[in-house]
């Protein structure tokens, strides 16, 4: 165990594993809020997360803006990251809303058993990745250079990049905005309303279909964003790049507490932290493995997670 190399980057570790539990952070909302609403594990949340990685990349490509193109300004660096950020959620958002659709609606309407959802899940999961795979010929691409990471702050050997200090920051303000749309806004309202009893809330005439669309379409526009985030931090993409960050995600929710939003923030960022450390502490290929060894030690000491609070019993 490499504990003195540990205490020596101990700062720097710390910055880079807020930075990739951000993003982790923002991908597993999708999956907290589905299963807050529905008790669903969505698995084919991982591809949304995977179409928006590609979506952006396509609108950027589009505008001239390859891997052989030279870095912008700084107006060019805002315009390319906001129609990407807009192409990765609307990408995204569709995605989900049409998993919603196609693949679970027809389930509910017919008071299917809930391993027909999950095999139903795995399937689309499969499904689209399989055909990103083809229509990309299973190649890696490649991320423009939009923004050259420079540090902005410096002290002793931890150097903060404009890079992280944009996604820590981005996955604050995107959680912030959503946990005060869910507990102040009427949709808000609706969502939590059905988290706690469907059937209650339709009798006082919320629109369930609706509030399970909004659900998924929420977390698909999250994804979206963590999506660009990916591309920019890791800088390529590939049709199985949901795969793994999935699980992460998923492992994530449950860590923080599966159905509570404020438990999905928590539970990435110290996934991320902990990633960093083990890997520093025990080498990189213990970095995957230790998070899953901490979650199983979390669940056998408090089953509901960090938080444990369920959506439906969310309070402001």
């Amino acid at each position: 165990m490499n504990f003195s190399g540990l205490i020596q980057d101990f700062g720097p570790l710390t910055i880079t594993g807020l930075a990739q539990g951000a993003i982790i952070a923002l991908f597993a909302l999708g999956y907290t809020l589905v299963y807050g609403v529905l008790r669903l594990i969505n698995f084919a949340h991982s591809e949304v997360f995977l179409v928006g990685t590609f979506a952006c990349l396509i609108v950027w490509g589009f505008f001239g803006l390859d891997q052989n193109s030279a870095t912008p300004g700084l107006l060019g660096v805002l315009g390319y990251l906001a129609i990407g950020l807009l192409a990765a959620i609307v990408a995204s958002g569709v995605t989900a809303l049409a998993v919603e659709l196609v693949a679970y609606r027809p389930l509910r309407r017919r008071n299917a058993p809930p391993l027909a959802f999950l095999i139903t899940a795995i399937g689309a999961s499969l499904f689209i990745s399989e055909v990103v795979g083809v229509l990309t010929d299973r190649n890696q691409r490649g991320v423009p250079p939009l923004i050259v990471q420079k540090d902005v702050v410096s002290f002793g050997n931890t150097h903060i990049t404009n890079l992280q200090i944009l996604i820590i920051v981005l996955a604050l303000v995107m959680m912030f905005a959503l946990d005060r749309f869910i507990n102040r806004s009427r949709l808000g309202r609706g969502i939590r309303a059905v988290a706690q009893n469907p059937d209650a809330a339709a009798l006082m005439g919320v629109n369930k279909s609706r509030v399970i669309s909004l659900v998924f379409l929420i977390g698909g526009l999250m994804a979206g964003i963590a999506a660009v985030m990916y591309d920019l931090k890791i800088g390529a993409t590939k049709f199985d790049a949901g795969f793994l960050l999935g699980i992460e995600a998923f492992t994530a929710a449950v860590l923080g507490g599966i159905g509570n939003l404020r438990g999905a923030l928590l539970g990435g960022l110290l996934l991320g932290l902990l990633q960093n450390y083990a890997a520093s502490l025990l080498g990189s290929e213990w970095l995957h493995a230790a998070s899953f060894v901490a979650l199983v030690l979390i669940l056998l000491f408090r089953p509901t997670g960090l938080l444990g609070e369920s959506l439906g019993r969310a309070r402001a």
